[in-house]
């Protein structure tokens, strides 16, 4: 065999396996501030999880390379430049950026997103754009 990697579906696997995902993935959105408290929410030993947290995985989006996301926005200073900071902080790409005159005080906006390297998942960047304080709505409309 030329590779060291095998690709198999999960129920093949034990759930530790997948736990321990669950628990690195705690650590990097800042749900847990340490490995133990990963591990209790996820309910598996601190030794389970460091004899595989190196060697385990979750799959990559290999096959999309852009997306479309909108946005309805609070229309203050700087909430726009918090967007891009977190499309950068996940090493998404801006291709394309509009945003509509604001009504009502809130301004709609579409980024097209080169997401071929994204850090985390297309999932965690949304979650982290709806966790900005100025953020009213967050859509994923298209994704190639």
């Amino acid at each position: 065999m030329k590779s060291d990697y095998l690709i198999v579906h999960k129920k093949l696997l034990p759930d530790n396996l997948e736990k321990v995902i669950e628990a690195r993935n705690l650590l990097i959105n800042k749900e847990a501030e340490t490995v133990s408290q990963a591990v209790k929410k996820v309910g598996i030993s601190r030794n389970t999880y460091y004899k595989y947290k190196d060697y385990v995985f979750e799959e990559k989006q290999s096959s999309s390379s852009r997306a479309v996301i909108s946005l309805v926005l609070k229309h203050s200073p700087g909430t726009l430049s918090d967007v891009i900071n977190c499309l950068r902080d996940h090493n998404g790409n801006i291709i394309t950026i509009f945003q509509a005159e604001p009504l009502s005080g809130l301004a709609a906006v579409m980024i097209t997103l080169d997401i071929s390297q994204l850090q985390y998942s297309i999932e965690t960047l949304l979650k982290d754009l709806k966790d900005l304080s100025a953020t009213k709505t967050v859509e994923l409309s298209a994704i190639e």
